[in-house]
């Protein structure tokens, strides 16, 4: 991945795509291989690592009965901020992604997209290098996950995300490039013009087929 990038894993689902993020985050160790992220080793620097990187998984890891303000700095308290960083930092991440409305409602009280907002911001408020977002989208309404392309594609160039998912459309509104992944192996590299023009496809639905071998069942 390229500094700023925004780098997607599209596959279906059963791909690889979380266990991948899982094993770059160093919640599960790899069975072989290894892999490198800010040209340190997962295996071994895991701990020069971690304080550079941050995660919003699948499954939003918000507290739920505390407020979106007390979400926001427990986790900048946690990565040793101060107590007058962290309000600075809440305050910016409230603004940045329109969370101010919501800052005093205990999270459990959010609607599916605030959720995926606020689980987004605690992963920027640490000012991470990296930000993994796993499936940021999923289980979102049309407008829902809309409206979150748009604060992703507001972070550009501002962090490098590698995010996951099994959206097409997802894909081509947010990613600079783009591995396509089957059975835990990564089969393709590129943007989506260059895997259109690698298959001879005039879309990337059609190329994504082509590539994962006739498998089309996106979801």
């Amino acid at each position: 991945m390229a500094q700023g990038e925004t780098f997607a894993l599209l596959g279906v689902n059963g791909a690889g795509k979380t266990t991948t993020i899982s094993m770059l985050c160093g919640l599960t160790k790899p069975t072989s291989g290894n892999a490198y992220l800010l040209g340190e080793s997962v295996l071994t620097d895991a701990k020069r690592i971690k304080p550079q990187i941050n995660l919003s998984p699948q499954e939003t890891a918000v507290a739920p009965n505390l407020s979106v303000t007390e979400n926001l700095r427990l986790i900048a308290g946690i990565y040793g901020q101060s107590a007058q960083q962290a309000k600075a930092s809440t305050q910016q991440a409230l603004d940045e992604f329109g969370l101010n409305a919501v800052a005093s409602q205990k999270a459990h009280t959010l609607s599916g997209g605030m959720q995926r907002r606020l689980s987004i911001a605690m992963g920027l408020i640490t000012n991470p290098k990296i930000l993994f977002l796993d499936e940021p989208t999923v289980g979102l309404d049309i407008f829902a996950r809309r409206e979150l392309w748009n604060v992703i594609k507001g972070l550009k160039g501002r962090v490098t995300i590698l995010l996951t998912t099994h959206y097409l459309e997802e894909v081509e509104a947010l990613a600079d490039r783009i591995a396509i992944m089957v059975a835990g192996r990564t089969i393709a590299i590129g943007t989506v013009a260059e895997l259109k023009k690698q298959t001879g496809e005039n879309n990337l639905e059609d190329a994504f087929v082509k590539l994962v071998g006739g498998n089309n069942e996106l979801a």
